[in-house]
């Protein structure tokens, strides 16, 4: 057995038993699969890890950078309370009708708002509205912006606040200093940042599964 096919397993097992989907959670996946999008949506473990969080987190809020089909969307959103809010950033309007129409089959569409452009244009535009700081923030988008959404993810919470930061690892591209790909340049970048940044505390974890070799870093507000 291949160890990718040993991960593929191991996650099927975690699966079956630990995060079961439903109807909604399928449908997303068929529904985006349909229409064409990239099949790289975080697996049902990784989904049920980020609803825990937002539980553990007490989330009410929760800003969300990426939506691509909505699959993490719905598992965020259900971490929240009757009144709660969710807000997903998502650059590809297709992308975002496809979300958009997940989330009404999953019953969220009243607590979840699909914004679409690009993000580096709507959370200036978020930020203006002044809202009450987020509880947490995941930023799941194009890798090589992820500095600026750390940023703005500062700029949106407050002490306390959670930010996870997914798809860190890069197959392990991210530890070469010299590897000129801009996912791996912005990923270091960002990394860097939340390192040295007075306001954050932080780690990363290196993650297999049937997406494969990657990881996502935690980081904490600070007061």
């Amino acid at each position: 057995m291949s160890e990718s096919q040993l991960w593929n397993d191991v996650d099927d097992y975690f699966t079956t038993h630990l995060t079961p989907e439903d109807e909604a959670l399928r449908a997303a996946l068929q529904h985006s699969e349909a229409a064409g999008l990239p099949p790289i949506a975080v697996t049902a473990p990784q989904a049920k890890l980020l609803q825990l969080l937002a539980q553990i987190q007490g989330a009410r809020t929760i800003l969300e950078i990426g939506t691509l089909g909505g699959y993490s969307t719905i598992w965020l959103a259900r971490a929240l309370p009757a009144d709660g809010r969710l807000v997903s950033l998502e650059y590809s309007p297709i992308h975002a009708e496809v979300a958009t129409r997940n989330l009404a089959r999953a019953g969220l569409d009243d607590i979840v708002e699909v914004r679409v452009g690009a993000a580096l244009e709507s959370l200036p535009r978020l930020a203006a509205e002044n809202p009450p700081p987020f509880d947490m923030v995941f930023i799941d988008a194009d890798k090589g912006n992820n500095p600026q959404y750390v940023e703005w993810a500062l700029e949106l919470t407050g002490a306390g606040s959670l930010i996870v930061v997914d798809n860190v690892v890069r197959d392990g591209r991210v530890a070469d200093p010299d590897n000129p790909a801009p996912d791996v340049r912005g990923t270091r970048t960002a990394l860097e940042l939340i390192g040295k940044h007075p306001r954050l505390s932080a780690t990363a974890i290196q993650t297999v599964g049937s997406k494969g070799y990657d990881g996502f870093a935690l980081a904490r507000v600070l007061p």
